[in-house]
């Protein structure tokens, strides 16, 4: 039976008209039919049937929480106690997570059904899923394309209705571009908004936990749930999160800016055309609508690639084959067991991301580079402050192109960066951003329009979104 949000199906699961262990079965068997799409690394078959009859009964006896009955996937960089842990990576193909990630813990806590982990790029590092030891995730409309990174099998297990709803993360677009390669919500919150506790680190200062779903309401549901302070984690915000259902279609107009820089060379054409289409008919509803500027934007992909770089190589520093992980077999000394253990367990991305990292943080270059790149991320910074002062939200692309083919651009790791263009700034800024699916192209494939607001504003882009959804 089909349903159109998590909300409706608790209704017809409470009511008898859906039987929740079969909605896991049913599951289960297009996760097999797909899995030439390889978005899972890790399927729990006994362990989501066994879950699904508990809170089923739990749903009856009127005693479940918030997600009773929501099928979810995790990525493959979230803890999950007694499970997987493996980043996509040969260097923890044997690991296996002794706690749960705050988010993880919180959806469980609310009687979610884990059905799998996702595949992801290594480390979460790449923006098409091309990078992963488990192999290429494919993209469900077209399986000659790639998905997005590196959430790709995140948005794809939504995608294909291979799970309700999905944890993806973002550390410079990771859930917003695969949401726009696959046609579905993603939704990235406020640096702090959501714990990053259980999180394995990437970039530390931009690494963020958010949902993908076919709809806003389950979008609202999901960020509910994960949102607040965790004593676990220094960088969680101790702010009001508020109750982001309430706000769902909320007719109010606001003022809208559109950035002219992300709107010049390089951007596809029906892309654009697609986007000022929605501008024009908000217009026409009332809505308020001026262009403005935001002057750092030509320098958001040097700065961000310096300083995740940089970061990705101290975090990743504890792989080293000595405490857990990959161990090499080639070696006579320490020294080597360090060299062979991070040469055999990495994959080429995480290895140029180490080099370029251990680059700009060096004597000589460290001043040059990572201090400038610092101040640079700051003036980005205070170029959205400034602008959000005018505007309520901002629309531009979500993605230069439309989800290109496989193979197309891994032998370009500089045209492969670029395709991050308009999502890294908000990283940058550590303001919040939404995918919207809004059309497809000529060849049938989705285009996706990001809305960007000022830090903690996530209901005005929840309010604005539900503007958009057709279910």
């Amino acid at each position: 039976m089909q349903y159109s949000n998590l909300s409706e199906k608790i209704g017809l699961i409470k009511s008898g008209r859906i039987s929740l262990i079969e909605n896991v079965e049913t599951f289960l068997q297009t996760i097999q039919s797909r899995k030439n799409l390889n978005a899972y690394n890790f399927v729990f078959e006994e362990e989501a049937i066994q879950r699904a009859k508990e809170i089923e009964s739990k749903i009856k006896s009127g005693q479940s929480g918030k997600l009773a009955g929501a099928v979810v996937a995790i990525k493959d960089v979230l803890a999950y106690k007694d499970h997987p842990l493996t980043c996509s990576s040969k260097i923890l193909s044997n690991f296996i997570s002794i706690y749960s990630a705050t988010s993880v813990q919180k959806i469980i806590d609310e009687d979610a059904i884990i059905i799998g982990k996702t595949n992801c790029d290594e480390f979460a590092m790449g923006s098409s899923n091309e990078n992963s030891f488990f192999g290429n995730v494919l993209n469900p409309v077209d399986d000659s394309r790639v998905p997005g990174g590196s959430s790709g099998g995140s948005a794809v297990a939504v995608a294909a209705n291979l799970c309700d709803v999905s944890l993806g993360t973002d550390t410079g677009g990771s859930i917003r571009q695969p949401a726009a390669f696959c046609g579905i919500f993603g939704l990235k919150p406020t640096y702090g908004r959501v714990s990053r506790y259980g999180l394995t680190a990437f970039a530390s200062s931009f690494d963020t936990i958010g949902p993908f779903a076919k709809n806003v309401h389950d979008l609202a549901l999901v960020l509910n749930v994960i949102s607040g302070k965790d004593e676990k984690d220094s960088t969680s915000v101790n702010q009001n999160v508020p109750d982001l259902i309430s706000v769902l279609n909320n007719q109010k107009k606001y003022k809208i800016g559109i950035p002219k820089e992300y709107f010049a060379e390089g951007l596809d054409v029906e892309i654009k055309n697609s986007i000022l289409n929605i501008v024009e008919k908000l217009k026409a509803e009332g809505f308020q609508i001026e262009e403005v500027s935001l002057p750092m934007t030509e320098y958001t992909i040097a700065t961000y690639y310096i300083l995740i770089t940089a970061e990705a190589s101290s975090n990743l520093a504890r792989y080293d084959g000595a405490r857990y992980g990959y161990r090499s077999d080639n070696y006579s000394n320490l020294e080597e067991m360090y060299i062979n253990s991070r040469t055999e367990g990495f994959g080429t991305e995480v290895k140029r991301r180490i080099m370029l990292g251990t680059y700009v943080l060096s004597s000589g270059y460290y001043d040059a580079y990572y201090r400038k790149a610092q101040k640079v991320r700051r003036l980005i910074k205070e170029d959205f402050d400034k602008v959000f002062q005018q505007v309520d939200l901002l629309i531009t692309p979500t993605t230069p192109t439309t989800a290109f083919k496989i193979g197309e651009k891994s032998d370009n790791p500089l045209e492969m960066y670029l395709s991050d263009i308009y999502t890294t700034s908000a990283n940058l800024a550590g303001i919040p951003g939404i995918n919207i699916p809004i059309a497809k192209n000529s060849n049938g494939l989705p285009i996706g329009m990001q809305v960007l607001a000022k830090q903690f504003d996530e209901e005005k882009l929840i309010s604005f979104a539900s503007r958009f959804d057709k279910t």
